[in-house]
């Protein structure tokens, strides 16, 4: 194995896992933005500006 192939591969092994963390963060956050029950940020103007962050 040469070393561009190497690299080539290790491309495309993270292009493929920045796809993935990129793709579930993006579900996540489009689930808790159409969850009624999910805490509102504390940077939200109709939120308590009080309240602790979630941990």
């Amino acid at each position: 194995m040469n070393i561009e192939t190497f690299i080539a591969g290790l491309v495309g092994v993270t292009f493929v896992a920045v796809l993935i963390f990129a793709l579930t963060s993006k579900k996540k956050t489009e689930d808790r933005m159409d969850d009624a029950e999910a805490p509102k940020s504390s940077l939200a103007s109709d939120a308590n500006s009080h309240r602790r962050a979630d941990y």
